[in-house]
């Protein structure tokens, strides 16, 4: 399991990675696909920053992180640490779907990936608590 998780960390951090070039990409947006998909748009809204620092960059150490932590199988610690990352990725989709009316395929793929991620270590604990209890 740890390294399926390392994996989908790998494919979180190539999505929020993309997502950063976005944000200081100053031509057009590869993936401006229509009015309703448009990553530019969405990353360089007031709300792709956090305390000055990209929300992007936080994706990328959040899923290192959660990596690291998978590979060392801390489940105990990555749950909490992935949950706090699936709310976040949900308050962003929030901003997306309700705020700004634009989606980010990037920021969707990573939606997927930390919902996918949520579950397997959720699942994870929760097999290995009933095997030993």
């Amino acid at each position: 399991m740890r390294f399926v998780l390392a994996l989908l960390a790998v494919f979180g951090i190539a999505a929020s990675g993309l997502a950063l070039r976005e944000h200081y990409r100053t031509d057009t947006s590869p993936c401006s696909i229509n009015e309703k998909w448009d990553c530019g748009i969405v990353n360089h809204s007031p709300y792709a920053l956090m305390a000055g620092v990209p929300v992007a960059t936080i994706g990328i150490a959040g899923y290192l992180l959660m990596g690291i932590l998978a590979l060392k199988r801390w489940y105990g610690i990555l749950l909490p640490v992935a949950l706090a990352g699936l709310a976040f990725s949900l308050y962003l989709a929030h901003v997306e779907a309700h705020l700004l009316g634009v989606w980010c395929v990037y920021c969707v793929a990573s939606l997927a990936v930390i919902s996918i991620f949520s579950l397997l270590v959720l699942g994870t604990v929760l097999f290995r608590r009933l095997r030993t209890a």
